[in-house]
């Protein structure tokens, strides 16, 4: 039988040890042309947020140049940004959505 090592037994279990994975804010941008009342509709259809909690994003926005949304894993923030992008295309709309590494 053999003997397991201490050295390689502890490296192996480090290593079988899960990383909580990389977070991601999304941000809105602000620009000149996408009327706030939209930007309140995008954050309380794709960001869940209330009307109060939307509004206040919205003026941080408007008044700060961006706003944060959330905090996500990668791949839900890529595709929080996509649903924000396409529906502000869809709706003629050029308001800018991006992730940030946290």
């Amino acid at each position: 039988m053999a003997k397991l090592g201490s050295v390689e037994h502890t490296e192996e279990k480090v290593e079988s040890e899960l990383q909580p994975p990389n977070m991601y804010k999304v941000v809105l941008n602000n620009d000149d042309y996408t009327p706030m009342d939209f930007v309140i509709e995008v954050l309380r259809r794709f960001f869940n947020m209330n009307e109060d909690k939307a509004t206040d994003i919205m003026l941080a926005i408007h008044y700060k140049g961006k706003g944060l949304c959330g905090t996500y894993s990668a791949e839900i923030a890529e595709t929080k940004v996509d649903q924000v992008l396409r529906f502000a295309k869809e709706n003629q709309h050029p308001l800018k959505c991006t992730m940030e590494q946290s």
